[in-house]
């Protein structure tokens, strides 16, 4: 073979990206690295994922990948930047990149009106019982206008609780209280001028927004503060016509208790996005209640969010490839 014609070596950096995600990103991705993408329909295996990282030197991955000193270390020395595909980045030790100088980034911001306008729907689902009517009507039970069928709570003039008020809590907020009216009361470390003057807010702490509040919605990041912070006695405090709405992390709810409490209709309803463990078991006593309305955690689930969410995700990696500070590094923010 003449060597002049010979192909050259390819020598840009290696990138793993742990599924597939919006071309917008890819296509930016493999324009300047030797771009590696799982296009499984599941996320790989712990030791498929060990195995793809070796030799990375950029990589980008979701919350079901669990990436910790072992990772990075299978990764190697060259590896110079991990970006997590959401917001919520408690899947990766970010202490252990920091001690190996590897970059962490996320997505954030993109998908706050996504995700806001998800918990509005979970909140409307819930309150008004659609799954069950949907039901009612695809399965033919549906006779007659019935008086006392299916009846609902109301939303106007409620009052509505956010857990953890920062940005996907404030754009929730705002679409309830301007839309109907809601008095909005909510929990933060420190109290939030931006809502208190904009949504006339009221910052509380957690027993008194549970115990005062028609809707709970819940935004807090997951921390060791926060894991299973609405447990049984913190539901025992809401009002019985309350309902409940976590688009946060499935491990902020204790779900044995939240089970139990509807159940016994000791609240109305709850609508989750996120659960644990992801998918929930169909034996799971919370799928079967038709109190609970559950979804396969799309709250980012829009077009324009998950082509912003590639975009960032392909900056982050670019930029830590380079040795240039992330344009999103990861932050204490609330999880999305």
């Amino acid at each position: 073979m003449n060597p002049d014609t010979a192909a050259s070596p390819d020598h840009r950096p290696r990138v793993l990206v742990t599924r597939r995600i919006h071309e917008a990103g890819l296509q930016q991705l493999g324009e300047h690295t030797r771009l590696e993408v799982w296009d499984g329909a599941m996320p790989p295996s712990r030791e498929e994922l060990l195995r793809r990282a070796e030799g990375c030197e950029g990589l980008v991955t979701l919350l079901s990948d669990r990436v910790d000193g072992e990772l990075l270390d299978r990764a190697g020395p060259q590896l110079k930047v991990v970006c997590n595909y959401a917001v919520g980045f408690n899947n990766i030790d970010v202490q252990a990149a920091a001690q190996r100088d590897v970059a962490v980034g996320n997505t954030p911001d993109v998908l706050t009106d996504a995700t806001a306008d998800l918990a509005v729907a979970l909140l409307l689902a819930a309150a008004r019982r659609l799954p069950e009517a949907i039901d009612q009507v695809r399965q033919g039970r549906w006779k007659t206008w019935e008086p006392l069928g299916l009846l609902g709570v109301d939303l106007v003039g409620k009052t509505l609780g956010i857990v953890g008020m920062g940005r996907i809590g404030l754009a929730t907020a705002q679409r309830l209280h301007a839309g109907w009216g809601m008095r909005v009361l909510y929990t933060a470390r420190d109290p939030k001028p931006d809502a208190d003057s904009r949504l006339d807010a009221r910052h509380v702490d957690l027993p008194t927004l549970l115990a005062s509040s028609d809707f709970v919605s819940i935004h807090c990041p997951l921390t060791e503060q926060t894991a299973g912070l609405i447990d049984a006695e913190a539901l025992a405090r809401m009002p019985q016509h309350a309902v409940l709405v976590n688009t946060a992390r499935g491990e902020v709810v204790d779900q044995d208790a939240l089970a139990a409490a509807l159940e016994k209709r000791q609240i109305f309803a709850a609508g989750l996005d996120v659960t644990t463990p992801e998918p929930l078991p169909p034996e799971h006593p919370l799928v079967g209640l038709d109190n609970c309305v559950i979804a396969p955690h799309i709250g980012s689930a829009s077009q324009d969010s998950r082509r912003r969410m590639s975009e960032i995700a392909a900056q982050n990696v670019l930029a830590g490839l380079r040795g240039e500070p992330l344009p999103h590094p990861v932050s204490t923010g609330e999880a999305g």
